[in-house]
Formats: structure tokens, C-alpha cells, sequence
């Protein structure tokens, strides 16, 4: 596999579905601006109020695109997380040359537990379809995973070209 090349420094990355923050914190280590989004900042802790981070408490699941994705990101990191409506609005808010970095679980995640609910598990090649016309896949994979704890996910790295 060939190595994507990394956003330059201070690039504009958004971390969605950040959770307690472990990508955000990799991020702003590597010098690059953060904008943080979950629906609960409170695990982001002591992180939230660093330089070059802006946490953002917000519903993603309203039915309308939030406003934050009218802004423009170099990068944009999305894990463990799935709902489809939000992806052309995704794919809006990255920048010529922007990467994405997707990885969720998909079918066949049942069989580890949650999630089970199939409209939070991928289809097969949905990571594909959904990127094939706008985005350069760099690096696509679906399979079973056994750290940190056994799930079947789809990831992919693509790039706005």
C-alpha cells in the first residue's frame, strides 16, 4: 500500500463523531487546527480548551446539515460512526487535495456485538460507491478486525482531487 501524503501543517481537520478526543489529540500533536464534533464534548475534557482546537457540541442526526460542514477542511476524520445522510455534505466541506479518513463497522458486525442494527452497519463496497466518482480511493479495506476488540469495519482513505 501506498502512503498518503499528509496534510501540511496547520491544516484544517475535522473530527467527526470525535468522541473522547484520541484522533483530535494525534491531530493537534501533528500541528494541525482541530474542530472537534460530537453530540457529547464532555469526554474531550482539559482538550476542548487547547490552542488550535474548537470543540463543537451538536446533534448530527437532525435531519439538517449542521453548519459547520459549510466550512472548508483539508482533512476530514470520521470513526465509528455512520449516518448516511451526512455523506454528500461531507464530501462537500473538503478542500481540493483534502483527505478522508472513514472507517466504520460494517455487515457481519453482528457476530461481535453492537453495533447489530443494520442502518448503522455498512453494505458491502458502500465506502466505494459513495467515493468512487468524486474522491481518489488511496487505500480501501473491508475486513475483520481483532484490536481493540473483534468488529467487522470498512476504511478508506481518499483524496479530493
Amino acid at each position: 500500500m501506498i502512503a498518503p501524503e499528509a496534510p501540511a501543517l496547520n491544516a484544517r481537520v475535522l473530527d467527526l463523531a470525535c468522541g473522547s478526543g484520541r484522533h483530535s489529540r494525534l491531530l493537534l500533536g501533528l500541528g494541525h487546527q482541530v474542530l472537534a464534533v460530537d453530540r457529547d464534548i464532555s469526554g474531550l475534557g482539559e482538550l476542548a480548551g487547547q490552542d488550535r482546537m474548537e470543540a463543537l457540541q451538536c446533534d448530527l442526526e437532525t435531519g439538517e446539515t449542521p453548519t459547520f460542514l459549510r466550512r472548508s477542511f483539508d482533512a476530514i476524520v470520521v470513526t465509528n460512526y455512520l449516518y448516511r445522510p451526512l455523506f454528500p455534505a461531507l464530501l462537500g466541506a473538503l478542500a481540493p487535495g483534502g483527505l478522508l479518513i472513514y472507517e466504520t463497522f460494517a455487515l457481519g458486525n453482528e457476530r461481535f456485538g453492537r453495533p447489530s442494527n443494520p442502518d448503522f452497519l455498512l453494505r458491502p463496497g458502500e465506502l466505494l460507491d459513495w467515493l468512487r466518482n468524486d474522491l481518489r480511493i488511496l487505500a480501501y479495506e473491508d475486513l475483520e478486525v481483532a484490536l481493540p476488540k473483534p468488529a467487522a469495519v470498512q476504511r478508506v482513505c481518499a483524496k479530493r482531487v
